[in-house]
């Protein structure tokens, strides 16, 4: 850029983007007989600051001939080339991706440039992304935030449960202790993660540390462009991430599928003195509280403005703010329906000083129908919730029945100040009068007093109501949620701690993979309409093998992919730059906020802009495809695998149905046309019928249906570098063979070409995002290509070692 910049039309990006294609397309007819490393800086005007830099590796596979590049006279397979040009920018090298809403999920990309032959001797063009996530880290702050909100209002709802009986005041006192600790480990954590600086991803080699442990591993978007001569521009992402799992905790008890169904066993079998709660009943009292801490402040809220609309003598106003009190109200007293509140209040009662705990019947509402045999002894262990002569159950009903009647009361009074200000001759007595006529003086309104002073006592009745049940229903529902951590205390949050760990590093994926397929698919109103209607398939690819430690990390993963279904979208009009989505909600339910700029928000459907919830439905199928599977399938047990492949086929056929059910007519018949998913779907059956060693075709089959129903793909190994860079290699060339014609001669080359190295010259940092540089001894993709015929036969794997062995020999001797 010699001269003036500000003399030049052309900006530094376009002139970037000019010799990109240049060097990729013009070089190679210049270095036809061998490989070549080209490094190229570009600097501003005055010789300063370095703007990019360019690797350009130039690959020729033999001569072409003179003429069009663009064209292939010749199928001489020595005449045909493949060149590929490497760069790392600090800029994007794409224009569209400068879009601050995709630059605040996505840094530090890595490009490479393909153009391979199809079967009509025309060449394609790729380009190959891989970028960096900074959610990797921001994800784990926002849920660790949260976690610690929630352990510290739940600390403070145990310590008001009032006056206990010693023991049960013993249990609170331990389990404070235990949660305090707990509370003071998370903000430890969160301090260290606001002060990392640096890489914006956790590397392998850090997935033993302490403070990292929340933070997924290696969680980067592989993104492939295709611009095929013939065919529409295609782009296809896949998520490269480590497998959730909680590494720091290790394995050598199993994962949290192990766990989680042994500590329920115990728990439920147990002699020791609590009452028994199943895991439903545990998750409705967190629901239910959650929902009290929602709708109380709203019912208050719009009893207030109830009280503006009658100070402001409006009946059109008065109508609205009551539909709205009567709405949220209605809510309110729908939460207290279930059953449990009402046993929780009896066992609470029974725990007081005083209480006496006489004979065991099964508890209202609970779904645990467990028959008289299974009974334990009710000496060691309350499996129910005790009855006592003295209390009275009938209290409940009448202080929340208390409610609906103040509701009615406000309903009958507003109907009559309307009435009166229609200067209507008649008078009407609503239902409610005529039950209880003494209701009547106070809801006639008298000729000489204002609105707000009419309304205003009833108000008042309705928030005590409100506050009295509120009052009961949480110091009741907050001793089940005692119960739950009253037995094995450490055992049970050091299970909290494992899952919330496992379901930060998938969640971080998650929000990551959504946010990229919300800007790829923005204006396709087919997958919008998909998305509020249906919501979205996340595929999850797993090549853990189950073998030793990686089977814990496989139940890990299964649970942590499974909790994602707890996990709901909401979009919303980003009303600064700040665009990184805000998580909200509680451990039972999560809802992610994601932010998009004004002009990206307007083009969404009203639906979605209202904020309607937007849900996920994850699935994960694994075949593990490493030598230690090889063991595991002739001397272990691969039933852990066949279940979890078995069980998420069936979420996958309970997607296909809601699918076809709730999508438009029309859409259905053309998306039918063009994709055969029920054959793809009764292959897939077919395969994990078969029980088959490696049967990597289920992986291959489960991408093709994620694609197909415009889906998220995940591949996971261990930690995300080799066994997922080969399935994704193999998986980019297959759908280039499939869908965009890729000659079959060169499926292999093309294979070969992606998962090479640069193997001359220096290379840049990025190069290798995991160790930050390569040593000249580092062997190159041809020695680690043999591996990837594993994924064919096991039994290559001896052939392997000996003609190694044989080579070694060779060159030594």
């Amino acid at each position: 850029l010699n001269g003036n910049p500000a003399d030049h039309c052309m900006p530094v990006s376009e002139i970037f983007l000019s010799f990109l294609g240049y060097a990729s397309f013009k070089v190679g007819e210049l270095l036809k007989s061998r490989e070549q490393l080209l490094s190229l800086s570009l600097r501003t005007s005055d010789g300063g600051k370095v703007v990019g830099t360019i690797d350009v590796s130039v690959v020729t596979m033999g001569e072409i001939e003179d003429g069009e590049a663009d064209h292939i006279t010749t199928d001489g397979q020595g005449q045909k080339c493949a060149l590929v040009c490497e760069c790392a920018a600090p800029e994007s090298v794409n224009g569209k991706d400068n879009l601050p809403f995709l630059n605040a999920v996505l840094k530090n990309p890595v490009y490479k440039l393909y153009r391979f032959p199809t079967s009509d001797n025309k060449w394609m063009r790729i380009r190959e992304q891989m970028s960096e996530s900074i959610l990797s880290f921001h994800i784990p702050k926002e849920l660790l935030s949260l976690h610690i909100k929630e352990d510290l209002c739940r600390n403070q709802e145990l310590k008001e449960l009032g006056e206990l009986s010693p023991h049960w005041d013993n249990l609170r006192k331990n389990v404070l202790t235990h949660c305090d600790q707990m509370v003071n480990m998370y903000q430890d954590i969160l301090k260290e993660l606001n002060n990392e600086t640096g890489s914006s991803f956790k590397s392998s080699s850090s997935k033993g540390e302490k403070t990292l442990e929340f933070v997924p591993i290696n969680l980067h978007l592989q993104r492939m462009c295709v611009h095929s001569p013939h065919l529409k521009d295609a782009l296809y992402d896949v998520i490269t991430v480590g497998a959730p799992a909680a590494h720091f905790q290790g394995f050598k008890n199993g994962g949290l599928r192990k766990l989680l169904h042994k500590f329920e066993t115990e728990r439920r079998n147990t002699g020791y003195q609590f009452i028994y709660y199943s895991p439903e009943n545990t998750a409705k009292a967190k629901e239910v509280l959650s929902n009290i801490n929602q709708l109380e402040p709203l019912v208050a809220n719009h009893a207030d403005l109830l009280l503006n609309s009658a100070s402001q003598h409006s009946a059109d106003s008065l109508k609205n703010s009551l539909k709205m009190l009567s709405e949220k109200t209605e809510l309110f007293v729908h939460a207290f329906k279930d059953q449990l509140v009402r046993s929780a209040l009896l066992a609470l009662y029974t725990a007081r000083p005083g209480g006496i705990l006489t004979k065991p019947p099964s508890p209202k509402g609970s779904t645990e129908q467990s028959s008289p045999q299974d009974q334990p002894p009710p000496m060691k262990r309350q499996d129910s919730i005790p009855h006592h002569s003295d209390y009275d159950e009938e209290e409940w009903d009448r202080v929340w029945a208390s409610v609906g009647k103040s509701l009615n009361c406000i309903i009958a009074m507003v109907d009559k100040l309307i009435e009166r200000d229609g200067n209507s001759d008649g008078s009407c007595r609503s239902q409610d009068e005529e039950k209880d006529p003494s209701l009547a003086d106070s809801l006639t309104p008298h000729p000489r007093e204002d609105w707000h002073e009419q309304l205003h006592p009833l108000i008042l009745t309705l928030k005590e109501c409100v506050g009295e049940v509120v009052s009961r229903a949480r110091q009741s529902l907050t001793f089940v949620l005692l119960q739950e951590l009253a037995y094995s205390l450490p055992q049970c949050l050091m299970l909290t701690l494992r899952r919330d760990i496992v379901f930060s590093q998938a969640l971080a994926g998650l929000v990551c993979g959504f946010i990229i397929k919300l800007h790829t698919s923005l204006h396709d109103p087919d997958f919008l309409q998909q998305l509020h209607t249906v919501g979205l398939i996340v595929e999850y690819e797993g090549l853990l093998s189950t073998y030793s430690d990686e089977i814990g990390m496989l139940e890990d993963m299964a649970v942590g992919i499974s909790d994602l279904k707890k996990v709901a979208f909401k979009i919303i009009e980003a009303k600064s730059n700040d665009v990184l989505p805000v998580i909200t909600g509680r451990r039972e339910h999560y809802v992610v906020e994601v932010k998009l700029p004004a002009t990206m928000f307007e083009s969404l459907p009203l639906q979605i802009k209202e904020g309607q919830l937007l849900y996920v439905y994850p699935v994960l199928f694994n075949v593990g495809i490493n030598e230690q599977q090889t063991l595991a399938e002739r001397f272990g047990d691969v039933s852990l695998q066949e279940s979890i492949n078995q069980e998420n086929f069936e979420l996958v056929k309970e997607y296909y149905s809601i699918f076809m059910e709730k999508m438009p007519p029309d859409y259905i018949s053309h998306f039918q046309e063009q994709n055969d998913l029920k054959g793809l779907l009764d292959n897939l059956h077919q395969n994990i019928q078969a029980k088959k060693r490696k049967n990597v075709e289920i992986m291959w089959l489960a991408a093709t249906i994620c694609r197909k129903l415009n889906g998220i793909r995940f591949t996971c190994c261990k930690s995300a570098k080799d066994r997922t860079s080969m399935s994704v290699t193999l998986e980019q060339c297959s759908i280039l063979r499939d869908e965009h014609q890729l000659h079959k001669d060169f499926f292999i080359r093309a294979l070969d070409c992606m998962r090479s190295r640069q193997a001359q010259g220096a290379l840049n940092e990025s190069d290798d995002p995991e160790t930050g540089c390569l040593t000249d001894n580092k062997p190159t993709s041809r020695h680690f290509y043999p591996v990837a015929l594993l994924l064919v036969s096991s039994h290559l794997l001896v052939v392997w070692l000996i003609l190694s062995l044989a080579l070694l020999l060779a060159k030594y001797q």
